[in-house]
């Protein structure tokens, strides 16, 4: 079952990877029922969420979540210390707090655009989430940490993306950045520049080399000299004469 559940999770990880540029560390908003429901169920929420969605997580909260903590006494007194370790993002309610729920739903605003993952086990909360598209929701079921799957909000986004064939905002700007790191931005302009200049084709410069290497005369041979051998002259033969 383990395994089972952080393949999902790999899954529903590269879903919000790549079509809304969720990145490591993974920012994760908790509220105060998903600390409370942590420490009933014996979870280590720092050591076991970066191995469950497979990265490393910046766990944090807000203050309108802390204050809420801190009104409802001892009951939640636990959770309170719990969420106290995490780091406190700024909202726009320091005059003002107002409660959890609807604090995490102003952090998520305009598209989500610090890609936060929304821990709560409250369930109008949660509805509320699935209707913005882009945001992963994490709650705890049977003593284990769940990362929903993608809502239908989420899903016909893409699909609206995919068929107009358009190019969010923050995917090209993401692209341009990965490009950049990639040193790929250079390379193409370096290519413009080659191509805007005009010059020999090293082809030919290298027929016009052998042809130059062919048209050389080698250099004259040293002409050896025959030497005669001399032959013997026949010596005339005697005729004897008869006395």
């Amino acid at each position: 079952m383990k395994i089972t559940r952080q393949k999902h999770a790999k899954k529903h990880v590269g879903f919000y990877k790549y079509n809304f540029q969720v990145r490591e560390p993974f920012q994760v908003l908790l509220d105060g029922t998903f600390c409370q429901a942590a420490l009933r169920n014996k979870i280590q929420i720092r050591e076991q969420l970066p191995g469950y969605l497979g990265g490393a997580t910046q766990l944090c909260t807000t203050r309108c979540v802390l204050k809420e903590l801190e009104s409802l006494g001892k009951e939640l007194y636990g959770a309170k210390l719990i969420a106290q370790r995490f780091q406190v993002r700024h909202c726009s309610h320091f005059k003002d707090p107002v409660s959890g729920s609807a604090c995490l739903l102003s952090m998520i605003q305009d598209g989500n655009p610090h890609h936060y993952f929304i821990a709560t086990q409250d369930q109008d909360l949660a509805k509320k989430v699935k209707k913005k598209p882009g945001v992963p929701l994490l709650f705890i079921i049977q003593n284990t940490i769940v990362l929903d799957k993608p809502s239908p909000k989420s899903l016909a986004f893409v699909q609206a993306v995919q068929a107009n064939q358009l190019v969010p905002e923050h995917q090209k700007q993401s692209l341009k950045q990965l490009k950049e790191k990639e040193g790929l931005g250079k390379e193409e302009k370096e290519k413009r520049k080659r191509k805007r200049v005009g010059g020999p084709n090293p082809l030919s410069c290298l027929k016009k080399k052998k042809k130059v290497q062919e048209t050389k005369q080698p250099p004259a041979a040293k002409k050896k000299r025959k030497r005669k051998r001399s032959r013997a002259k026949p010596q005339p033969v005697q005729q004897c004469t008869e006395a």
